[in-house]
């Protein structure tokens, strides 16, 4: 019953007023204490945020990496596929659902190197996403974000990767070759207007833009023979393995 009278205080003064304080006895032990009303609002209605697990590799950086990709519950889980920049999935992606173009390769409209790319001869010379249009920053939070291309390639140089299965899911297995930690990474393909080289094929974003080629960026992927890193067009849809951006 006290839970469902703060529930329907906080509910009404969230309405009315911004950041304010309730009063009461919430823990039952006859002291009256103060909380934001916004706080208490969220842990009623359980929107508590999410602790993801990461990964220790020893990774010089120090570099901390997720276990699970964005939008999965389990190491083996495909998750969410986001194209380059946008931070929601969709049904399709191509050139004409693209958020930062204004309906084709031509007509970039942010992360953009070269004029004859951009709206109108646009230019900004972003190279690294802004943390709105960051995936893992947008979905999980300000401590997790898209790893750069400098992340991928040292997770790629200071691992030792092998093709495996876990729980009938194919993908690679991440080896740390400085603390003998491991991740892994499933095969979960890519996504158009449909899903494509799932189980085969992994491809992965960084948060980098392929500064000579602003349609393109960078991204690791991997099948049965190996991995390696490569850029890939913008508006396809993607997976995401999110780090730390503090631990």
């Amino acid at each position: 019953m006290k839970k469902i009278l703060l529930l329907l205080i906080a509910i009404a003064t969230y309405n009315s007023v911004s950041h304010a304080q309730v009063y009461g006895d919430v823990d039952g032990d006859g002291i009256v204490t103060s909380a934001d009303v916004t706080e208490i609002y969220n842990i009623l209605l359980g929107n508590v945020p999410i602790e993801h697990e990461y990964v220790d590799l020893g990774l010089p950086s120090g570099t901390l990496w997720a276990t699970t990709n964005v939008g999965a519950n389990s190491p083996e889980g495909y998750g969410d596929y986001f194209a380059w920049g946008e931070t929601q999935p969709k049904e399709v992606y191509n050139w004409s659902t693209y958020a930062w173009c204004n309906g084709s390769r031509t007509t970039m409209t942010k992360y953009c190197t070269d004029s004859s790319c951009g709206y109108n001869g646009f230019v900004d010379n972003k190279t690294e996403l802004d943390p709105e249009d960051d995936a893992a920053t947008a979905n999980w939070g300000k401590e997790w974000c898209m790893p750069s291309f400098y992340q991928i390639l040292e997770l790629i140089d200071f691992t030792t990767s092998e093709w495996t299965s876990r729980n009938g899911v194919n993908g690679r297995l991440f080896t740390s070759n400085i603390n003998g930690a491991s991740m892994f990474l499933p095969a979960a393909g890519a996504w158009s207007s449909q899903l494509v080289d799932a189980d085969s094929w992994g491809y992965y974003w960084s948060s980098t833009l392929y500064d000579s080629e602003p349609r393109y960026a960078n991204r690791m992927y991997f099948d049965s023979n190996g991995v390696n890193s490569i850029a890939g067009s913008r508006m396809n849809g993607r997976t995401v393995r999110a780090v730390r951006r503090s631990q």
